[in-house]
């Protein structure tokens, strides 16, 4: 199964309202996500229902933040896209016949809502802003970086 990165594409997105543009169309985050703008939107209404984003339709029209990133919680974003799955392991999606693998995908079954439910809590501590203030961070080091090795420096960023 492949990763699904709706949460970090919305993370990026709301960085970016913040710290780049105020506003931006569907066209636009669907450029800087190297998407389709039909994807953007669906991703975006959830945001929306959430009061993360508001969007406002017509010329001079766009996506931008209902609230600071500092009031905006990675559980929040992950919330209003779908809550989708955050682990890749487990049982079955069919019930099983054998003894074993029902003993194996209860146990399973068990850690990974246990797992599921801690990491959710952790991500209600932390902050899009937090995240935000350590992509500047890293960012300043990489700055840092160039002013010794020029030719290396930015040769791994992404916008």
């Amino acid at each position: 199964m492949p990763r699904d990165l709706r949460l970090s594409r919305m993370l990026h997105v709301l960085i970016h309202l913040d710290r780049h543009v105020e506003r931006a169309t569907s066209d636009q985050i669907a450029r800087m996500i190297s998407t389709n703008p039909v994807v953007v939107r669906r991703m975006m209404a959830g945001l929306r229902e959430k009061n993360i984003l508001i969007s406002e339709k017509g010329h001079g029209g766009g996506w931008q933040l209902a609230r600071p990133l500092s009031a905006i919680s990675l559980r929040d974003v992950y919330e209003a896209i779908g809550s989708p799955p955050l682990f890749n392991i487990g049982p079955g999606a069919d019930p099983a016949d054998c003894l074993v693998e029902k003993a194996v995908d209860a146990r399973l079954d068990l850690a990974m809502q246990e797992a599921e439910r801690r990491l959710l809590e952790q991500f209600s501590e932390i902050s899009v802003e937090d995240l935000a203030q350590d992509f500047e961070q890293r960012f300043a080091a990489l700055q840092a970086d160039a002013n010794d090795n020029p030719t290396t420096a930015f040769s791994h960023i992404k916008s």
